[in-house]
């Protein structure tokens, strides 16, 4: 009997198919492909997954914020479920944590009693929603922060030159880095999964981080139980002076580094 037996040939066969699986699993390992199975915005350039992340913010129809802001040297933690008619959520200071809700034009806001100052009226307010008229100052330093699109417009902005960063994960979704002037301007992660949502914002000068999730999921806007709600009308109590614990108004603009207001 010689080598051509079938005995030979079937072991020569399972050899071969030994080398060959093992070539197969090494090519596949060094071979693989960082973008399989995402969205492709990893293969665009630092501008292009900038400008997708923004249209599909600008798209969305809602967004639950919530991380830090760093205005004069006070950081203030944020809290925020925002959608088209309003938002809802906390904005809270080391003196002291205020309680947002937006339907449609009207205002409430929820503060200790310290917070309205004073008066005899004031001592009223404190964990009650206040209904805010418009004409009143706390509306305009507030509202912002009830606003998906004033917020968005003002987190997400970078400041330099602009380029594209490691692949990393925001929870447990993939996303793609962008930064610009080599971080120091600002740092945004984008989804590599579904729609590139921005995921989390770094903002320049150290200006706080903020995370961006549940996009285009339903917020609950319903006005505070009546026995909850306190209306002065027009005139509302003096609050303390600004400075005192209350944050800046929300952002309105591009990032901004350290030296100037980072959110306003």
């Amino acid at each position: 009997m010689t080598a051509h037996s079938p005995a030979a040939r079937l072991r020569r066969a399972a050899v071969a198919g030994v080398v060959f699986a093992g070539l197969a699993v090494a090519g596949t390992g060094c071979g693989a492909d960082p973008d399989e199975g995402t969205n492709g915005v990893g293969k665009l350039s630092a501008g292009q997954i900038e400008g997708k992340a923004k249209a599909a913010a600008g798209a969305a129809s809602s967004v639950h914020l919530s991380g830090t802001l760093v205005s004069s040297g006070k950081t203030f933690t944020l809290d925020m479920r925002l959608g088209k008619e309003g938002g809802s959520g906390e904005v809270k200071s080391k003196e002291d944590t205020f309680q947002l809700l937006r339907v449609g034009d009207q205002l409430y806001l929820k503060a200790s009693a310290a917070f309205w100052g004073t008066s005899e009226a004031a001592g009223k307010l404190g964990d009650k929603y206040v209904k805010v008229p418009e004409s009143d100052p706390t509306y305009k330093q507030f509202r912002g922060f009830t606003d998906m699109h004033v917020l968005l417009d003002g987190l997400l902005g970078l400041d330099g030159k602009l380029a594209k960063g490691d692949y990393t994960k925001v929870g447990p979704t993939r996303a793609v880095q962008v930064t610009a002037d080599k971080g120091k301007g600002g740092k945004l992660a984008v989804s590599l999964e579904g729609t590139p949502y921005p995921l989390r914002m770094e903002r320049a000068g150290g200006a706080g981080t903020v995370d961006l999730s549940d996009w285009g999921q339903p917020v609950q806007l319903d006005p505070p139980p009546a026995d909850q709600t306190l209306d002065y009308g027009s005139q509302l109590p003096t609050t303390k002076e600004p400075g005192s614990g209350s944050p800046a108004p929300a952002p309105t603009g591009k990032g901004s580094g350290q030296g100037s207001n980072p959110t306003g």
